[in-house]
């Protein structure tokens, strides 16, 4: 199984994305990654155990 979590608006989208991964954490996934877009620039974090 896969848990995704996404946000689209006008708020900083990392803490509420970084809170939705969180709350997955229960779950057992041993990694997670997350990429957003500033200023048409794509970031991309990534966290693997």
């Amino acid at each position: 199984m896969c848990g995704i979590v996404a946000y689209i608006g006008p708020r900083d989208a990392t803490p509420i994305i970084m809170n939705g991964l969180k709350r997955l954490e229960y779950r057992g996934y041993d990694s997670a990654g997350m990429a957003t877009i500033d200023a048409g620039t794509i970031n991309i974090r990534l966290r693997c155990r």
